[in-house]
């Protein structure tokens, strides 16, 4: 077996733990409600602990980042780290709805273990691509990329059909299924861990063994691009999707509708790879959320079913582009010795999208006939806004010293 096959076959292991890491929030999210009234708190509490799981996100992806980075520059590797947390994360995950069976009596050990489980599930964010960064060659990591984002593709795709499924099953058995089989998956992290290093397919140059400058203005400015596009994405599905279809098609019809947006992702991969390699990291990342912005206005101003249909194909199309270049433009950032820390801070700004989302939602912004209404102009603007800022950190970047 050559050093790319096995970077090709570790990039897909890590496939399959997002697409049962992201499946397994989303059994998190159906279920929560059912789990606090079980234990005499109000359902209305779920969508501020899923608020707070994100506040914690925004501190912990930093937090493990920087860890992962110490870890792998003391020890040599990190898998045996990330096992372990997932561990942790998944028997907090498998005594939720146990504590839940207990009463009232166990409603500060559903908060504590929501807690545990939220800070440990962090080693499956930005570490795991830390991993693949550290031992993969360079110029196949947008191709790397690409195949590990098919996970999170999948798993985005099954969600709508996840709350139909489970409707009425006892969350004991999804959540120790869930759980049994994401530690199950993750434990052979160490194998593939040993393989890309047995198998790396040459040394890093000379140049990069130096720790850049990370945390100075240039990298400020990348995150704000990062949350801008985050947060337009959170808008364009999680808050614009199901009204825009609704002008169209029944609601029994959205299982089979919000999909869609992740097919036009996971089509997306392999050309954003590609373009990556071909003209760089930031170039692509300006000109897929552009790209997303034209999508994102002819959502808005669609006048059928079948116009709406293209132009969610095209926004999850733009997106896959945007998410893709971000994770190369981070690796790119961070070589060599920082990856940890600016996936970190990649993974930060994606969480402070969604607290966003969430706290506007709590706000009542949908609420209001005026504020509903420039929402569906908000994907549009933001990445407009997030794409020229990157294109000028892209010519910033390209412009010699």
């Amino acid at each position: 077996m050559t050093g790319p096959s096995v970077s090709a076959g570790a990039a897909l292991y890590i496939a399959v733990i997002q697409f049962l890491f992201v499946t397994t929030w989303t059994v998190y999210a159906i279920y929560l409600p059912q789990l606090l009234e079980t234990t005499g708190l109000p359902r209305a509490w779920a969508p501020w602990i899923l608020l707070f799981d994100q506040l914690v996100f925004l501190v912990a992806d930093i937090a493990t980042g920087v860890f992962a980075d110490r870890v792998q520059r003391t020890l040599g590797r990190i898998g045996p780290w990330i096992v372990g947390a997932t561990a942790l994360s998944c028997l907090a995950f498998l005594l939720l709805p146990l504590a839940a069976r207990s009463g009232s009596a166990a409603s500060g050990w559903l908060l504590a273990l929501t807690l545990v489980w939220t800070l440990s599930s962090s080693a499956l964010r930005a570490p795991p691509w830390v991993l693949l960064g550290r031992h993969a060659a360079r110029p196949a990591l947008p191709w790397l990329n690409a195949l590990t984002l098919l996970g999170l593709a999948a798993g985005g795709a099954v969600a709508p059909y996840l709350g139909v499924l489970l409707k009425g099953v006892d969350p004991r058995l999804p959540f120790a299924l869930s759980s049994l089989t994401l530690l199950a998956t993750t434990a052979g992290l160490v194998q593939v861990e040993r393989a890309l290093a047995r198998w790396r397919s040459a040394p890093l140059p000379a140049e990069t063994t130096q720790i850049p400058h990370v945390g100075g203005a240039g990298h400020a400015a990348w995150m704000l691009g990062v949350l801008l596009l985050a947060t337009a994405y959170q808008a364009q599905v999680f808050v614009n999707a199901v009204p825009h279809y609704l002008r169209f098609a029944a609601p029994s019809a959205l299982e089979w509708l919000l999909p869609l947006f992740w097919v036009g992702f996971g089509v997306a991969m392999l050309p954003g790879a590609a373009l990556c390699r071909a003209f760089g990291a930031l170039p692509t990342l300006a000109a897929s959320a552009l790209c997303g912005a034209a999508a994102a206005l002819a959502s808005a101003v669609a006048a059928s079913l079948p116009w709406l249909v293209a132009a969610q194909l095209g926004a999850g199309a733009a997106w896959g582009g945007m998410l893709l270049a971000m994770f190369a433009s981070a690796a790119e950032r961070g070589r060599s010795g920082r990856e940890g820390l600016v996936l970190g801070t990649m993974f930060a700004m994606l969480a402070l999208a969604t607290l966003l989302r969430i706290g506007a939602v709590l706000a009542g912004v949908q609420a209001d006939a005026a504020r509903a209404a420039a929402l569906a102009w908000m994907p549009a603007a933001l990445w407009g806004i997030g794409g020229v800022l990157v294109a000028l950190l892209a010519r910033r970047s390209a412009r010699p010293d």
